[in-house]
């Protein structure tokens, strides 16, 4: 994935382009960051049906002790995803998609980082593969 990445897209497109029976309100955002929610489409346990949530962007393994590390696994590699022990279960069992309206890449300059938006020249929907887990606190 990504470091930074925006959602705009108006409600009725995103139910009609994800095939989603019912879609939230979801506000346009336009810089969702590591440890922000940000909206997915997952597939209901019971019916299969894809809906859409909310979930941290972060993941958090369901045997770490804490939620510290979530911050720094945000992203995984598609070539490396099923073997790390922090990504293995979900890889296998809870995949999703991000829908978002395009995302940032940054190139270094001499001032610092300019960040570059990135998305599809129809301006509609993109989806990014993305992993979840169940996580919960010790106490």
């Amino acid at each position: 994935m990504c470091g930074r990445f925006g959602l705009d897209t108006p409600r009725a497109v995103l139910t009609e382009h994800f095939g989603l029976d019912a879609t939230p309100a979801v506000a346009p955002r336009y810089n969702i960051a590591p440890g922000q929610d940000a909206a997915l489409v997952l597939r209901h346990p019971e019916s299969s049906a894809r809906v859409l949530r909310s979930l941290r962007w972060g993941l958090v393994p369901s045997w770490a002790e804490d939620a510290r590390g979530g911050a720094r696994l945000i992203n995984a590699r598609a070539e490396t995803a099923a073997d790390k022990p922090a990504f293995r279960a979900a890889f296998v069992r809870r995949r999703c998609l991000v829908p978002a309206s395009g995302f940032y890449e940054w190139k270094r300059r001499d001032a610092g980082r300019q960040p570059h938006w990135i998305c599809l020249r129809s301006r509609g929907p993109l989806a990014l593969a993305g992993l979840w887990e169940h996580w919960l606190a010790p106490d």
